[in-house]
């Protein structure tokens, strides 16, 4: 069953000291599931006092202890996969399969930065002078603000969570106010794991009140946020004026470049399953495909085959493989998309159309003939679209691939290494998966370049955006 959720400040749930709520909203039935409790000033103040004092504690903790206490939280976080999941899915959408992933592998990413929690090593740097040491130290950098989104409610906090902590910092996290269930039930294996009081904070409310009022508090000295590029440069010219550290993870619009020697089957079942996942919600969901011409219709109709064998329906319903988009405001978004592709010349090869009229439910669609004057081939659409087009040329296709703004991942198929080479030095991108879907694991860098944002959440990279650099030198 789907309950109220609070506020969770100083080891401890509570409501917010107004009482206010904002209500939840089911996206397959339209229908109010539960409240948010709806943070404001009183509450900020509190959670930024318990994250100074949470601090003061846990940088003190060893790394040997801090990391015992996370994997605590992951094994936790495994056991209640069953019980979680479910929550998700009311909330966000997505099928209770990919609700379970997503959990489950939020335990893997604890564990993975649970261990390196115990390797955030320093250097001793060889002296000029006979008696002298010049030590390279690794140091938190304070307490974070966290900003994360809807689309994973668990995932991507839980990247920002991990780092902090592994660290040594403390965070308050401004969760999705429209998925906010799982999230809290993720956090509260964080409170039974041990983590003390004030380390991990959870708090929902306006976005914009939020963010004004943590980003440029003395307190926080870190920021980290996941959202829309529009957003993401708001709050980092914000951060920017007080001096504070900032990763930014932020929107896509992934090319997927398929040339003739690829292997079409293998790519049209990958591609297919990574773009209509979550409705295609994803920012590094593939969404250009540029294709060679040679092998452009095959491509299309085996693409085309696996988007129209998805089911689409409630995630909590067997069999469903697309649930809805999360947002009622999406399907209005997906239709005027589409509308100005087909006034372009675009031909809709499958979907197109919203179902039914309950709940955000919306077509798996194909569109081919685009080009780059159509608006959805410059901003981002976030939902299941997959747009087509034929080129002839590896030249043509790179250059389609870096023309946007976004750099944050890019997917290629080819039988040929010579390619697969130009391609790692070419495309403009923090990630490029080349033959398959090999992003995202906890071990590598996530992060992209240009509009798409900097710092990684994956990879030793994301412990340090988390830790100062500090020189100590002493002569006998």
């Amino acid at each position: 069953m789907y309950s109220d959720v609070h506020l969770f400040i100083n080891g401890a749930w509570t409501p917010a000291a107004s009482g206010k709520t904002l209500p939840v909203v089911n996206p397959a039935t339209g229908e109010t599931i539960g409240a948010v409790a709806h943070a404001e000033t009183v509450d900020l103040d509190r959670a930024l006092a318990a994250a100074e004092q949470g601090f003061h504690v846990w940088r003190r903790m060893s790394a040997y202890d801090r990391s015992k206490i996370m994997r605590k939280a992951a094994e936790l976080l495994r056991s209640r996969v069953d019980t979680i999941a479910p929550l998700m899915t009311q909330e966000q959408g997505k099928p209770l399969a990919e609700a379970k992933v997503e959990t489950a592998f939020s335990a893997d990413i604890i564990e993975w930065f649970a261990e390196e929690a115990r390797r955030a090593y320093g250097r001793v740097v060889p002296s000029r002078v006979e008696g002298t040491t010049q030590m390279v130290l690794k140091e938190p950098v304070g307490p974070v603000a966290a900003f994360t989104p809807w689309n994973f409610p668990i995932n991507q906090a839980n990247r920002k969570i991990c780092g902090a902590l592994a660290a040594g910092c403390s965070i308050i996290v401004k969760g999705p106010e429209e998925t906010p269930g799982s999230l809290a039930a993720y956090v509260q294996c964080w409170a039974e794991a041990g983590v003390p009081a004030g380390v991990v904070n959870l708090v929902y409310g306006v976005p914009a009140e939020i963010s004004s009022y943590l980003i440029p508090h003395p307190v926080i000295r870190k920021i980290s946020f996941t959202g829309s590029t529009p957003v993401g440069k708001h709050l980092a010219a914000m951060a920017g004026a007080h001096m504070k550290r900032v990763t930014m993870e932020l929107g896509g619009h992934a090319p997927s470049m398929i040339f003739d020697d690829a292997d079409l089957d293998r790519a049209a079942s990958i591609l297919a399953a990574n773009k209509f996942r979550n409705a295609g919600q994803v920012c590094v969901a593939p969404t250009r495909f540029l294709v060679q011409a040679s092998v452009h219709d095959a491509m299309v109709d085996k693409f085309v085959a696996k988007a129209e064998a998805l089911v689409v329906g409630n995630g909590m319903e067997p069999g469903t493989t697309m649930g809805p988009l999360a947002n009622a405001r999406r399907v209005p978004a997906m239709e005027a998309l589409i509308a100005d592709a087909v006034a372009k010349g675009a031909e809709i090869r499958t979907g197109g159309k919203r179902i039914g009229n309950v709940g955000n439910f919306f077509e798996p669609t194909v569109l081919t003939g685009v080009t780059p004057e159509m608006r959805v081939m410059n901003e981002e659409p976030f939902g299941p679209l997959a747009l087509f087009s034929r080129y002839d040329t590896f030249d043509e296709i790179v250059t389609e691939a870096n023309r946007l703004e976004y750099g944050l991942a890019a997917y290629a198929y080819t039988s040929s290494h010579k390619t697969a080479t130009l391609l790692g030095s070419r495309v403009e991108v923090g990630m490029l998966s080349i033959n398959h879907h090999g992003i995202a694991l906890p071990e590598v860098p996530f992060g992209g370049v240009k509009d798409s944002g900097y710092g990684s959440e994956g990879g030793t990279e994301a412990i340090e955006a988390y830790l100062n650099t500090k020189l100590v030198t002493q002569a006998i």
